[in-house]
């Protein structure tokens, strides 16, 4: 049961990330990726720095700088310039291939040797997606495929790096994803006005979406993300990506009249049908036994007896 609600609190967050595309052609200002990744992360980070009042130390300046680019500073921009580019659920079905990179990278950096059957699931749900940008390679902007691919790529080294430092002892994942948030957004801040100028004017639309990213879709959706890959296995959670894409599409088809091909519907079915099977069997190894994570300093290991509450603090399960 505790399982199940992780999972269940863990999708919340692609779940919420999959009505980026739709907020952002249809309320943000056009043709503003980076002040709209900026604008995303770093009032979220800030405001989750203030309420949890902790720092990190030592070594976890460079940590939290590495996984604040991977997480925010390189997948906000490229998230938005595929979101600009490409209709939401196209952009968004790019990402399942997520779950395949993050096998590789778990296998390379975690030591957990996948089952057959993840590789296979993950192979269907590429070939899922190769169907559905294939079909349209005619009309879809080359740079937008490209941008959601890289995204996806960084969110995966993201989230194996995640769950291979842990996190160090006495700190929540609110003040993680506090860091990372706003090591990103500063990340961003200067790209942005170099690139971008200065910021542009808002309507009431834009500031509602703005705020709507910032809040729900970035500070609450990281929080329950970082949370859930404390304690899932790197795969698990990877496998749980292509709920944006598929949130994304039932978005685009009901609120914005999109369409999709007979072929591009096949590839999502065999792409989300693929990913849902392997998240089934990402809970064990090749060898039927249930991976360990890596031996950290960190107190946030899947094994642990205790968890922490928004600030930090150990409480009983």
């Amino acid at each position: 049961m505790k399982r199940s609600a992780t999972v269940l609190l863990t999708a919340l967050a692609p779940v919420s990330w999959g009505t980026t595309y739709a907020v952002t052609t249809e309320f943000l200002p056009p043709d503003r990726p980076l002040f709209t990744a900026l604008t995303r992360a770093l009032p979220a980070g800030l405001l989750l720095l203030a309420l949890t009042r902790v720092l990190p130390r030592g070594a976890w300046w460079a940590k939290a700088a590495v996984l604040g680019a991977l997480n925010i500073g390189a997948f906000f921009p490229l998230l938005f310039v595929a979101a600009y580019r490409l209709p939401g659920g196209m952009a968004a079905v790019v990402g399942s291939v997520g779950p395949l990179i993050v096998v590789g990278l778990s296998a390379l950096l975690l030591g957990q040797r996948p089952a057959p059957r993840t590789l296979v699931t993950g192979l269907v749900a590429a070939l899922g997606v190769s169907l559905v940008v294939l079909k349209g390679a005619g009309a879809l902007d080359l740079a937008g495929v490209l941008a959601a691919l890289a995204s996806t790529a960084s969110m995966a080294a993201g989230t194996v790096l995640t769950k291979r430092w842990g996190r160090p002892a006495g700190v929540g994942p609110l003040a993680l994803t506090g860091w990372q948030l706003t090591a990103g957004g500063l990340l961003i801040a200067p790209v942005a006005l170099l690139a971008e100028g200065a910021p542009p004017a808002l309507d009431g639309p834009a500031v509602g979406g703005y705020l709507y990213l910032a809040l729900a879709n970035t500070a609450v959706a990281y929080w329950l993300w970082f949370r859930g890959i404390g304690r899932l296995t790197a795969t698990q959670a990877g496998f749980l990506g292509p709920l944006s894409p598929l949130t994304a599409a039932v978005v685009g088809w009901a609120a914005l009249g999109q369409a999709l091909t007979p072929v591009q519907v096949a590839g999502m079915t065999l792409a989300f049908g693929a990913t849902l099977a392997g998240q089934l069997g990402t809970g064990r190894a090749a060898d039927g036994k249930t991976p360990k994570a890596p031996s950290f300093s960190s107190t946030e290991q899947t094994g642990r007896k205790d968890s922490m509450d928004l600030t930090g603090q150990a409480l009983p399960r």
